[in-house]
């Protein structure tokens, strides 16, 4: 295994499961479950995120509706089919049990390549916001997708980056609702996941130093391995 793509895509989240595991895939003989984690911005709002984790985590760890859950992973992306088209889905993979820690209960740190157009934008209130998909590569030969939206002189930063040019970032996963009209007469309310980014660099192919540029929690304790 590529170890340096475990260091691509790296997240810590800190919060209350609030929903019953749904299997959701099988590999190798091993079930992974799914189900959703509450996590407390700094203002007090949640962000509800998409958690996947081993079935010998769950069991050996006690994870119920209501309890705890401290853990470091990847977020990740796959392709699902609904109604016969193929639909983004985003999920943040378990790779740890962490003990409780001060560091931010939502961080991740991402580096990959600008796989879209970036999409730059002004609100009606003037606040700039730029919109960008960035593919992470993983082990194996795989990639994750990831939709990321940076703000003010990010924004204006991220409208001048090209197809393919390399990025890193940290910050925060959110969770975002929207209506989707499905007919003149009927909407549907549907929840977006996306990277909120707080810092942000573009680099050339090489090495570049994302624990000495970007913070994210070091475990100095892992109860369960996945």
């Amino acid at each position: 295994m590529d170890h340096s793509t475990e260091k691509n895509n790296r997240v810590y989240f800190s919060g209350e499961i609030v929903t019953e595991a749904a299997f959701s895939h099988e590999v190798y003989g091993e079930g992974f479950y799914e189900f959703y984690v509450k996590v407390l911005r700094l203002s007090g709002q949640a962000d509800i995120l998409p958690v996947t984790v081993s079935e010998r985590l769950i069991k050996g760890n006690g994870l119920t509706v209501g309890s705890r859950i401290c853990a470091v992973g990847q977020f990740r992306s796959y392709n699902k089919l609904e109604g016969g088209r193929s639909r983004l889905m985003l999920t943040v993979f378990v790779r740890e049990i962490v003990a409780p820690s001060s560091a931010n209960p939502n961080s991740i740190v991402l580096s990959g390549y600008i796989c879209k157009p970036p999409v730059y934008r002004t609100t009606p209130f003037n606040r700039e916001i730029a919109d960008l998909l960035i593919a992470v590569n993983r082990a194996y030969n795989k990639s994750d997708y990831i939709p990321c939206i940076a703000w003010g002189r990010n924004a204006r930063f991220v409208q001048t980056l090209k197809v393919g040019d390399r990025i890193a970032l940290s910050g925060r996963i959110q969770s975002r609702e929207y209506q989707k009209r499905l007919s003149e007469t009927e909407t549907v309310t549907m929840t977006a996941y996306e990277v909120s980014v707080s810092k942000l660099a573009a680099f050339d192919d090489g090495d570049f130093d994302l624990d000495g540029e970007f913070d994210l929690y070091s475990p100095a304790e892992t109860t369960y391995n996945a």
